[in-house]
């Protein structure tokens, strides 16, 4: 079956108007209504055709929109009930694969395992980081998360990067939307930009560069600075790296959830996700968003530096409590 390119809003648009003559209103607006986190999760994961969702994808989402929406067992099951119809609506028009809905799967909960941190907290990727450095140093993961944290990046940004980016003399990264080259970024060219990098992590970026990265090109004849031994690291790939890194056990060696780290499901290299702990890149770059502020980095420098409206920001990335905020400004009236 050959595959027609199909964006997830667009996908979403054409199956409500087809539903429309056959289901109540109110029907349509409730479909409308949970089809629409679907959208929003496809926008934060930079999934922009419906050809590339696959079980794993699936399932990712259903954790992600478990945690996102605090679900009650019964509501899950009713998000991905309209999801399955409409990914069997997908296969009609050939924008995803067949018998795909056959793996939308409402969620079996086992204790703990609806738990999700919303991001990173700070302890947690200094952690994570400080294992890689000494474990896994100036790996693929090291580097990906790494920017993912520190310049709070987009996977996209982060996926769309060449070697040529980077310049050591001002110690930056140029973000660029190159579209016509097979790679995108969020906002296109109005999210292009200079990234200013710590001196750490340009001695990083310099010992990947000269030991570790695989010396391929992609197919448009790309240097990309996350490579792989078949060329430039897919979004899927560097996603994984992500969900792997962050699981406890791989730092501690032990599991908060009382699971058998020998026989856990999650400690297989494709089903990291499925570790109640581990994070998804936007759970990562939501954590670093709220370091950065946390450490009274000016909201606009953090809405400039991660690409994102400071109105967005507040509403979605910020996870300072109110607490938290008060406190920062006391510090600041103290001196006055």
């Amino acid at each position: 079956m050959s595959l027609e390119p199909l964006d997830p809003e667009t996908g979403v648009e054409l199956y409500l108007a087809d539903r429309e003559t056959e289901v109540a209103k109110a029907t349509l607006y409730s479909h409308s209504s949970r089809l629409g986190h679907f959208v929003r999760w496809c926008d934060e994961e930079e999934l922009d055709n419906l050809n590339d969702l696959t079980g794993r994808l699936l399932h990712e989402y259903r954790l992600w929109r478990r945690r996102d929406g605090d679900l009650a067992p019964a509501t899950e099951k009713t998000q991905m009930d309209t999801l399955r119809v409409f990914v069997k609506w997908a296969e009609s028009i050939d924008a995803v694969e067949r018998d795909l809905h056959t793996k939308v799967r409402s969620p079996v909960l086992r204790d703990g395992q609806n738990v999700r941190d919303v991001m990173l907290e700070s302890n947690r990727a200094e952690e994570v980081l400080d294992y890689l450095a000494k474990y896994e140093y100036a790996s693929r993961a090291h580097i990906a998360l790494s920017l993912m944290w520190h310049t709070m990046m987009r996977i996209g940004a982060v996926h769309s990067l060449d070697v040529d980016d980077y310049d050591r003399k001002s110690k930056s990264l140029a973000v660029v939307h190159r579209p016509e080259t097979g790679t995108t970024i969020k906002n296109g060219e109005s999210g292009e930009r200079l990234v200013a990098l710590s001196n750490d992590v340009c001695q990083l970026l310099d010992d990947w560069i000269a030991d570790k990265r695989p010396q391929t090109t992609d197919e448009f004849d790309r240097r990309p600075l996350l490579s792989t031994s078949k060329g430039r690291a897919h979004r899927t790939t560097l996603r994984g790296d992500c969900y792997r890194a962050t699981r406890p056990c791989i730092v501690t060696g032990a599991c908060p959830h009382e699971r058998d780290v020998e026989s856990c499901e999650a400690t297989a290299y494709t089903a990291a996700f499925d570790c109640p702990s581990s994070v998804s890149p936007h759970a990562l770059r939501r954590g670093g968003i709220t370091h950065h502020l946390n450490h009274n980095v000016p909201v606009d420098v953090v809405s400039d530096r991660a690409n994102v409206t400071p109105k967005v920001l507040d509403q979605h990335y910020d996870r300072r409590s109110q607490r938290e905020k008060m406190e920062q400004r006391r510090r600041y009236l103290d001196n006055i």
